[in-house]
């Protein structure tokens, strides 16, 4: 018994190894971004399937790997998950209220509901599901872009459009930058040409340069509380002009 204690303080002090309480016998290998994968006598083949599929996502590119960030930022307590769920819901009205012309114009609409209620659900999950849900959080965020990039401009290039809707899955965040871009410059050039615009577009870049330090900063000093809800609000200030460009 002695021999054993010895052995597990031993095995404790191996990088990447943990030994579990309840059984002398079960393993873990922790993995550096929280993920746990367990082996014990009764698991060999499930263990060896977790950690196949585990060798092969460390293997994958970055530029293949859907999401890079945290799943813990911005949800450190829950009077900031109640905030992140809470700041969310205006991404739900302005969907509700955006301009339905046409198909374009509905898809968008709907996408923007998509994004709220994706960012419900993820701030409010707990557990294994929580990173499922952050890549449905990110994805619908780009799709609402590629979305109001086509609701905006119609003749954009169909193979553009093919390849965002292909990559939308692998690298959300690429086609969010790409179509926010986009959306940028004819935001510009409309609101040059029309002046009813001038003003929406005014507060369109405040909020957008407020809601990118937000986001920046989330990142960076992700123990500081309610970054994440106040780059919601910026980012819905921006989106809210961007309805503007529809009617």
């Amino acid at each position: 018994m002695s021999l054993e204690r010895h052995s597990n303080k031993g095995l404790e002090g191996v990088h990447g190894l943990h030994v579990v309480p309840h059984s002398p016998f079960a393993l873990q290998e922790v993995i550096q971004h929280g993920d746990s994968v367990s082996a014990g006598p009764d698991s060999d083949y499930g263990w060896s399937e977790q950690l196949s599929v585990h060798r092969v996502w460390q293997q994958m590119p970055n530029y293949l790997r859907p999401i890079h960030c945290s799943c813990s930022h911005g949800d450190q307590t829950l009077m900031e998950r109640i905030a992140n769920v809470v700041t969310s819901m205006p991404f739900i009205a302005l969907g509700l209220n955006a301009p339905r012309k046409n198909l374009n114009t509905k898809l968008y609409a709907n996408s923007l509901i998509g994004v709220g209620v994706a960012s419900s659900l993820y701030h409010s999950s707990r557990g294994k599901v929580r990173r499922y849900l952050r890549w449905a959080d990110y994805t619908m965020i780009a799709t609402a872009t590629l979305c109001l990039s086509r609701a905006i401009r119609n003749e954009n290039p169909k193979f553009l459009m093919a390849a965002s809707t292909l990559l939308l899955p692998i690298q959300p965040m690429m086609v969010s930058a790409l179509h926010t871009g986009m959306m940028e410059v004819a935001f510009a050039k409309r609101a040059l040409k029309d002046p009813e615009l001038r003003m929406a577009h005014n507060v369109h870049k405040m909020s957008s340069l407020l809601g990118g330090a937000f986001f920046i900063a989330d990142d960076v000093f992700p123990k500081t509380p309610y970054l994440h809800a106040a780059w919601h609000l910026a980012a819905a200030i921006g989106v809210g002009t961007c309805n503007k460009l529809l009617e």
